[in-house]
């Protein structure tokens, strides 16, 4: 929908211009939007040629912009004083275009319509709708205007001005209830403006008396109840040339109707089928509106139904369409369902988690709940609308809990479960492996994640360049290493939205022999528990060795390890190019330094 227009005096009666299949046609309402119909063609032309037009492909197509200049007319007015009465430019054919634009007038609310002009007009009302004035609508000047006494029939010519006039607008005094009018516009594009003063009051013969009215009914199509009321209308009669009073337009008859389907819209939750009866929507269940029913009461359970909005007609005692009043029903509970109020099973340590239950059949307030939030913790209450607003828990642990809802009464039960996530930030993960490692002998790779409980983690482990990881949900795996020198391990923690890295660098040998060096407890003091320290004490550590032994700084490597007490591992490595017997008299350098364990060395931290 893309325009929409309210007639005038008629109530419920609307024109909309819509898209229909990339084509905007013109569509016209008379119960407030239900039902949608296009406008039907006139008959034959202005020249009383025969117009060949078919719906649904040709039909009457209007212009329905209104005018924001109070001096101009737009492409559509209608008036209270007036009813039934509306003009409009249009045209006739497949679509609404631009061009070959015509002014068509309708003398009973939309049901007919008759081409008046063949170009565009701006016309006016004048004695309270009993006539109409029409001024061309060119940018030529112009010193002619045309009079109607019979709803645009048949038109008089009249001149108001002997010089051609530059026609930029009309004025009322004070509106339509006058008989005069005045023109401005300007004699040429130089000239200052001119005010043509036009008085019709001679035209005019007397004042309107009973005998100059006829009485219209409203209908549409032949129907004459609209909006679930009969109206009718006093209307002048063809060339009544007479004053109208001011109170003359009143309507005279009203009437209600019985009501019939076209007064009802869809209720809610219901949608218009194809034979245009209102039908569930998917996503409703009418047996829900009786659920807060107390057995033994009643309760008013809807057709699916609703009378329009402003809609007056009157329901006999069929109640076809309005809601039934019915006797609630006695039921076990059934389609019972639970959820977080985020909307997702996951929830964080420590925090308030906001369980809502919610029962589609069975009396809620004689149904008992039960919550069980699967860490050892259940709460029952007598009714389920006692938690319209939820249930709250808080978990202390983290990991996956099953929870459960069950909802009984005396003729049955039903239960809903949820598995809920419960996790918390992940801050740190921590590489763990031998410094030094035999080729082709598998070695223990493991993780320390910081807190030690996040919930379900996934591991990303990469060694060297490779560029597929290993993935898997344990911390630990291992890993063997076919090629000599040194290797990098890099894993990444991947938690909900976070991730964190650490790496390591291994050197891989073919044979190696190590020591565990033990410290005095003092140094436990100074021990930070971060992995620069553990390397300036390794590098102390080594500096010292090499001095007391004088191995060479080649053959040694020292890693202090994490953790309390502190603890070191020294690795005595072969020398490069050291084969056979050369290779076992330097396993006697191994004595020197667990014999120096038993001396004192001095640390510089």
């Amino acid at each position: 929908m893309i325009d929409l227009y309210e007639v005038a005096g008629i109530k419920g009666v609307f024109l909309s211009n819509k898209i229909v299949e990339n084509q905007v046609k013109t569509y016209i309402t008379y119960n407030k939007g239900r039902d949608w119909r296009l406008l039907q063609a006139p008959t034959t032309d202005l020249q009383g040629n025969k117009v060949y037009c078919e719906q649904p492909y040709c039909s009457l197509h209007l212009h329905l912009h209104v005018s924001e200049n109070p001096y101009t007319s737009g492409n559509i007015v209608s008036k209270d004083t007036a009813p039934g009465i509306i003009i409009a430019s249009g045209v006739i054919g497949p679509e609404l275009t631009s061009t070959n634009v015509s002014v068509f007038i309708t003398s009973d609310a939309g049901n007919t319509w008759r081409e008046v002009f063949q170009e565009e007009y701006s016309v006016f009302f004048l004695n309270q709708g009993g006539s109409l004035v029409a001024i061309r609508h060119t940018p030529l000047p112009i010193r002619h205007i045309w009079l109607s006494f019979d709803e645009g029939r048949n038109w008089d010519k009249y001149s108001f001005t002997s010089s051609l006039l530059y026609v930029d607008g009309v004025l009322g005094e004070p509106g339509e209830d006058t008989l005069i009018m005045t023109i401005f516009g300007h004699f040429s594009h130089r000239s200052e403006w001119q005010l043509v003063k036009v008085d019709f009051r001679s035209i005019f013969q007397h004042r309107c008396t009973s005998d100059d009215y006829t009485m219209w009914q409203v209908h549409d199509q032949g129907q004459a109840c609209i909006m679930g009321m009969k109206r009718g209308f006093q209307k002048l009669k063809a060339n009544a040339r007479c004053v109208k009073a001011r109170d003359q337009y009143v309507p005279q008859k009203s009437d209600s109707c019985p009501c019939t389907e076209a007064d009802f819209e869809c209720d809610y939750g219901f949608e218009r089928h194809s034979d245009g009866s209102c039908t569930p929507s998917f996503w409703f269940i009418p047996s829900a509106t009786s659920r807060d029913c107390i057995t033994g009461d009643t309760f008013l359970n809807t057709t699916g139904y609703r009378r329009a909005l402003s809609n007056n007609c009157t329901e006999g005692s069929g109640l076809k369409y309005s809601p039934r009043r019915q006797k609630c029903p006695s039921q076990s509970p059934r389609g019972l369902q639970l959820f977080t109020s985020e909307g997702t099973p996951v929830a964080a340590l420590e925090n308030n988690v906001t369980f809502l239950v919610f029962l589609e059949e069975g009396l809620s307030s004689t149904t008992s709940i039960t919550v069980d939030f699967g860490d050892g913790t259940a709460i029952s209450y007598v009714n389920i609308s006692s938690i319209e607003d939820g249930v709250k828990h808080v978990y202390s642990k983290v990991g996956i809990y099953q929870v459960s809802a069950t909802a009984s009464n005396s003729l049955g039960s039903d239960k809903a479960t949820l598995y809920l996530h419960v996790t918390c930030q992940l801050e740190q993960v921590q590489l763990s492996a031998p410094s030094v490692v035999v080729k082709r002998k598998p070695v223990n790779l493991t993780t320390t994640l910081r807190p030690s409980q996040v919930g379900t983690v996934t591991y990303y482990w990469w060694f060297d360049n490779r560029t597929e990881p290993v993935v898997t949900l344990n911390g630990a795996m291992t890993y063997t290493f076919s090629k000599v020198g040194s290797h990098t391990v890099t894993v990444q923690a991947s938690l909900a939205n976070t991730v964190h890295q650490d790496q390591m660098t291994i050197a891989v040998y073919d044979y190696f022999r190590s020591h565990v060096l033990a410290f005095s407890s003092n140094l436990d003091e100074l021990n930070p528990g971060v992995s620069e320290w553990r390397e300036d004490i390794g590098r102390v550590v080594k500096n010292s060795i090499v001095q007391v032994t004088g191995i060479s700084e080649d053959q040694l490597l020292v890693a202090v390890l994490p953790g309390l007490p502190t603890t070191a591992e020294l690795y005595l490595l072969p020398e490069r190019g050291a084969r056979g017997g050369a290779v076992e008299e330097k396993w006697a350098n191994l004595d020197q330094v667990r014999h120096c364990q038993n001396t004192q060395i001095k640390l510089d931290t």
